[in-house]
């Protein structure tokens, strides 16, 4: 079983989407300086298209991002620490989420978040990594038996 098999069941699929949110608004927060102002900015802007945007592209990208991280968390449940596995690995899952952020946005219509993704494209694998921990805790809260 995936982990887009048992975190996007019905009983559980809204409680990971808040709680992607949250950790995606924790994290933004934690940002500071001039980079944390353009990411504040950035994210402002995006949640600015409609209400609820950006928990509606959590809700899309979600099943994607999940298979893509399947192989790393799977090793991680073999070796008894997947929160740790993943961590650590935190460049290769940084990789993987982006690869599915990347292809999205190549096929997007607006704009507004295609030009926002490519400006701060460039660094925000350093971004994602910085995250992978708090991810990582999300997914476990509700994989863990």
């Amino acid at each position: 079983m995936g982990l887009s098999d048992g975190l996007l069941n019905p009983t559980k699929k809204a409680m990971v989407i808040d709680d992607c949110c949250n950790m995606i608004e924790g994290q933004l927060a934690s940002k500071s300086g001039m980079n944390g102002m353009v990411l504040k900015t950035a994210f402002a802007a995006l949640k600015g298209i409609k209400p609820g945007y950006i928990p509606y592209v959590v809700e899309l990208i979600l099943p994607q991002c999940f298979t893509a991280l399947d192989p790393i968390w799977n090793e991680g449940v073999e070796k008894g620490d997947p929160i740790g596995h993943l961590s650590n690995n935190s460049s290769r899952t940084a990789d993987a989420l982006l690869s599915v952020t990347d292809a999205r946005v190549k096929n997007t219509k607006r704009q507004i978040v295609r030009g926002t993704y490519e400006k701060l494209r460039g660094s925000a694998k350093k971004y994602v990594e910085e995250a992978v921990p708090d991810l990582a805790k999300v997914i476990h809260n509700y994989t863990k038996a």
